[in-house]
């Protein structure tokens, strides 16, 4: 029903956003691009972007004295797909560069957002509870959540094969059998 529900885009015409939470290998990457296909097929402009990716950029932008520019240049999009929040940590910089993002997003703009983590491990993430609270409180104050529970596609796709998945320790390090 919500998954409908965000496919009217509704939610980009009233400027919310929608974060994707589950493990990794669910769907939470394809179901933001088919939610940015729908968009660029309604007319909408959208930018997709991986979360490493963006942090980098914004920082750069930052030492270079022109993370407003940067963050003016991605106004422009009204569907920003924020891919992989949480899969690295940040630093203190790349923080403080994406909550001025989010925040200048805020209310005027739809942001998606996939993460393999919890909003109770943002603060881990984001190395600071303060930050990633108000960072949350902009997120999901007009915001869709949409947990996708299950195991991962690529795994199933591995058993079907007939091939292992599991973990083996080869000296206190886990190594994924092939």
């Amino acid at each position: 029903k919500r998954q409908e529900d965000l496919a009217t885009l509704r939610f980009v015409h009233n400027a919310e956003n929608v974060v994707l939470l589950g493990p990794p290998g669910v769907g939470k990457s394809h179901l933001a691009i088919a939610l940015g296909i729908e968009a660029v097929k309604a007319g909408i402009s959208v930018h997709f972007t991986n979360t490493g990716n963006l942090i980098e950029r914004l920082k750069i932008a930052n030492r270079e004295g022109i993370l407003e520019k940067k963050i003016r240049d991605l106004m422009k999009f009204k569907v920003l797909i924020i891919d992989e929040i949480g899969y690295l940590p940040f630093d203190d910089e790349g923080a403080h560069c994406l909550f001025q993002l989010i925040s200048r997003r805020y209310e005027k703009s739809s942001t998606i957002l996939t993460s393999n983590k919890s909003y109770g491990e943002w603060g881990e993430i984001f190395k600071d509870h303060v930050i990633a609270a108000a960072l949350l409180d902009r997120i999901l104050h007009h915001c869709t959540t949409i947990n996708i529970k299950g195991e991962s596609y690529r795994l199933k796709e591995r058993k079907k094969q007939g091939i292992k998945t599991g973990l083996i320790r080869h000296n206190s390090t886990e190594i994924l059998e092939n």
